[in-house]
């Protein structure tokens, strides 16, 4: 069968998307994606059914949409605010990571959205590649400024991918635990130390 033809994205149509982007950040965070519905999306951005499926085949379909949103956001943002930061100063392994965590914060509700698509996209083998760009464009962005921070530091990197992805492992990891338990100052310090004993096990000295 073919696919439905849309009508032309016209200002009034692409504000009525990204209000119902909007709302299923909302949905999906609080309700979680197996239990939301297109009713509760369609609530929670004041439009109808019809509203929806003008924009939306699926739920599956805007979770996609909505996620690849946020993250490309995430990544402009992380982009933006590392992009003038100085790094001046920095003389140890344990600041250059201090100066890279600000990038990276921990987000409650970005993280409960990203657990159900970790999820899902699990299921539905075409979703992984999603996944996987995205993850290779946050090693991207945040290698190279993790690079620039450990000059002074007399160190470099040995294996950027392994590296990226061990970074991603520990922040993933420890974000659970930082949600948990916000105000344990013990938990962030961990947080901090492993990223610490990472970034040690995947540079070397340059020799003078």
């Amino acid at each position: 069968m073919p696919a439905a033809v849309r009508p032309p994205l016209t200002r009034r149509r692409a504000e009525t998307r990204q209000r119902l982007l909007d709302a299923a950040l909302v949905v999906f965070a609080h309700e979680g994606f197996g239990r939301s519905t297109v009713e509760q999306v369609c609530e929670q951005a004041g439009f109808t059914r019809g509203a929806f499926y003008s924009n939306f085949s699926s739920l599956d379909e805007l979770f996609l949409a909505m996620w690849e949103q946020r993250s490309a956001q995430l990544l402009a943002d992380l982009q933006e605010t590392v992009a003038d930061e100085a790094v001046d100063g920095i003389r140890t392994v344990r600041q250059a990571v201090e100066h890279l965590l600000p990038a990276v914060p921990v987000d409650d509700e970005w993280y409960r959205i990203t657990a159900e698509f970790t999820a899902h996209a699990l299921r539905n083998p075409s979703l992984r590649k999603v996944m996987a760009a995205r993850e290779k464009a946050i090693t991207d962005t945040i290698t190279p400024v993790l690079e620039r921070s450990l000059k002074g530091t007399g160190r470099r990197v040995t294996n950027r991918s392994a590296l990226g992805q061990a970074l991603i492992a520990v922040h993933d990891g420890t974000t659970v635990q930082c949600l948990i338990e916000p105000d344990d100052e013990t938990v962030q310090k961990r947080r901090l130390d492993l990223m610490v004993h990472v970034v040690l096990a995947y540079t070397k000295e340059i020799d003078r």
